[in-house]
Protein backbone atom coordinates (compact mmCIF):
# COMPACT_ATOMS: atom_id res chain seq x y z
CA UNK A 1 0.00 0.00 0.00
CA UNK A 2 2.63 2.68 0.47
CA UNK A 3 3.75 2.27 -3.39
CA UNK A 4 -0.07 3.48 -4.03
CA UNK A 5 0.37 6.65 -1.88
CA UNK A 6 3.43 6.93 -3.53
CA UNK A 7 1.77 6.82 -7.25
CA UNK A 8 -0.99 9.47 -5.86
CA UNK A 9 1.74 11.67 -4.50
CA UNK A 10 3.73 11.67 -7.99
CA UNK A 11 0.43 12.07 -9.86
CA UNK A 12 -0.72 14.85 -7.69
CA UNK A 13 2.64 16.67 -8.27
CA UNK A 14 2.64 16.30 -12.32
CA UNK A 15 -0.94 17.88 -12.55
CA UNK A 16 -0.11 20.73 -9.59
CA UNK A 17 2.99 21.20 -12.44
CA UNK A 18 0.66 20.99 -15.52
CA UNK A 19 -1.31 23.34 -14.12
CA UNK A 20 1.64 25.99 -13.21
CA UNK A 21 2.59 25.21 -16.81
CA UNK A 22 -1.73 26.73 -18.15
CA UNK A 23 -1.83 29.41 -15.56
CA UNK A 24 1.63 30.86 -16.14
CA UNK A 25 1.27 30.43 -20.07
CA UNK A 26 -2.41 31.07 -19.87
CA UNK A 27 -2.65 34.84 -21.93
CA UNK A 28 -0.60 33.22 -25.00
CA UNK A 29 -3.10 29.87 -24.63
CA UNK A 30 -6.27 31.70 -24.80
CA UNK A 31 -5.06 33.46 -27.90
CA UNK A 32 -3.81 31.13 -29.52
CA UNK A 33 -6.82 29.33 -28.88
CA UNK A 34 -8.67 32.44 -30.35
CA UNK A 35 -7.03 32.36 -33.43
CA UNK A 36 -7.43 29.28 -34.00
CA UNK A 37 -11.09 29.45 -34.11
CA UNK A 38 -11.09 32.24 -35.54
CA UNK A 39 -9.24 30.88 -38.73
CA UNK A 40 -11.54 27.44 -39.01
CA UNK A 41 -14.41 29.90 -38.38
CA UNK A 42 -13.58 31.53 -41.34
CA UNK A 43 -12.71 29.10 -43.46
CA UNK A 44 -16.04 27.20 -42.38
CA UNK A 45 -18.15 30.95 -43.28
CA UNK A 46 -16.41 30.99 -46.57
CA UNK A 47 -14.89 34.03 -46.06
CA UNK A 48 -11.93 35.49 -48.45
CA UNK A 49 -8.99 33.16 -47.33
CA UNK A 50 -6.70 35.77 -47.81
CA UNK A 51 -8.62 38.03 -45.90
CA UNK A 52 -9.06 35.39 -42.96
CA UNK A 53 -5.17 35.10 -43.04
CA UNK A 54 -4.28 38.85 -43.11
CA UNK A 55 -6.43 39.50 -39.62
CA UNK A 56 -4.93 36.43 -38.18
CA UNK A 57 -1.39 37.89 -39.05
CA UNK A 58 -2.21 41.39 -37.64
CA UNK A 59 -4.06 40.08 -34.47
CA UNK A 60 -1.14 37.89 -33.99
CA UNK A 61 1.40 40.32 -34.28
CA UNK A 62 -0.23 43.07 -31.97
CA UNK A 63 -0.99 40.45 -29.46
CA UNK A 64 2.38 39.41 -29.40
CA UNK A 65 1.21 35.38 -29.95
CA UNK A 66 4.25 34.93 -32.17
CA UNK A 67 6.38 35.96 -29.50
CA UNK A 68 4.66 33.76 -27.02
CA UNK A 69 4.58 30.84 -29.35
CA UNK A 70 8.92 31.34 -29.57
CA UNK A 71 8.72 31.54 -25.82
CA UNK A 72 6.96 27.88 -25.45
CA UNK A 73 9.39 26.73 -28.48
CA UNK A 74 12.05 27.65 -26.14
CA UNK A 75 11.30 25.51 -23.20
CA UNK A 76 11.90 22.30 -24.86
CA UNK A 77 14.65 21.35 -23.44
CA UNK A 78 18.17 21.51 -25.27
CA UNK A 79 17.04 22.22 -28.80
CA UNK A 80 14.39 24.77 -27.76
CA UNK A 81 16.51 27.50 -27.24
CA UNK A 82 18.44 27.37 -29.98
CA UNK A 83 15.74 27.05 -32.25
CA UNK A 84 14.57 30.46 -30.77
CA UNK A 85 17.46 31.98 -31.31
CA UNK A 86 17.10 30.99 -34.96
CA UNK A 87 13.67 32.32 -35.14
CA UNK A 88 14.48 35.78 -33.63
CA UNK A 89 17.99 35.87 -35.89
CA UNK A 90 16.55 39.35 -38.16
CA UNK A 91 18.84 38.15 -41.07
CA UNK A 92 16.29 34.97 -40.90
CA UNK A 93 13.04 37.33 -41.28
CA UNK A 94 15.42 39.37 -44.08
CA UNK A 95 16.06 36.62 -46.47
CA UNK A 96 12.35 34.87 -45.71
CA UNK A 97 10.85 38.53 -46.25
CA UNK A 98 13.15 39.27 -49.26
CA UNK A 99 12.04 35.94 -50.66
CA UNK A 100 8.33 37.26 -50.65
CA UNK A 101 8.59 40.66 -51.90
CA UNK A 102 10.66 38.88 -55.23
CA UNK A 103 8.00 35.85 -55.53
CA UNK A 104 5.29 39.14 -55.66
CA UNK A 105 7.16 40.62 -58.77
CA UNK A 106 8.01 37.46 -60.55
CA UNK A 107 3.90 36.05 -60.15
CA UNK A 108 2.69 39.76 -61.55
CA UNK A 109 5.58 39.15 -64.16
CA UNK A 110 4.52 35.79 -65.08
CA UNK A 111 7.03 33.15 -63.86
CA UNK A 112 4.49 31.35 -61.45
CA UNK A 113 6.16 28.03 -61.98
CA UNK A 114 9.63 29.24 -61.43
CA UNK A 115 8.30 31.04 -57.88
CA UNK A 116 6.97 27.63 -56.97
CA UNK A 117 10.64 26.25 -57.56
CA UNK A 118 12.15 29.08 -55.81
CA UNK A 119 9.93 29.33 -52.70
CA UNK A 120 10.51 25.55 -52.01
CA UNK A 121 14.63 26.47 -52.55
CA UNK A 122 13.95 29.10 -50.25
CA UNK A 123 12.20 27.19 -47.57
CA UNK A 124 14.73 24.67 -47.82
CA UNK A 125 17.79 26.75 -46.92
CA UNK A 126 15.80 28.54 -44.34
CA UNK A 127 14.79 25.34 -42.41
CA UNK A 128 18.87 24.00 -43.21
CA UNK A 129 19.79 27.45 -42.22
CA UNK A 130 18.05 26.54 -38.59
CA UNK A 131 19.17 23.00 -38.70
CA UNK A 132 23.09 24.19 -39.07
CA UNK A 133 22.56 26.54 -36.39
CA UNK A 134 21.21 23.86 -34.02
CA UNK A 135 24.05 21.33 -35.06
CA UNK A 136 26.81 23.93 -34.93
CA UNK A 137 25.75 25.49 -31.34
CA UNK A 138 25.39 21.82 -29.78
CA UNK A 139 28.75 20.79 -30.94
Amino acid sequence: MPQDKDYIRKFNLLLKQVWDFIYTFRKIIIIWLFLTAFVVVGVALGLDKKAVAFLAIILGILSQAFIGLINLIALIPVVGPLVAKVLALPIYWILNSLGYFVSLVAIKRGYKKEVLNYRVLTMVFLVGLAVGFVIGQLI
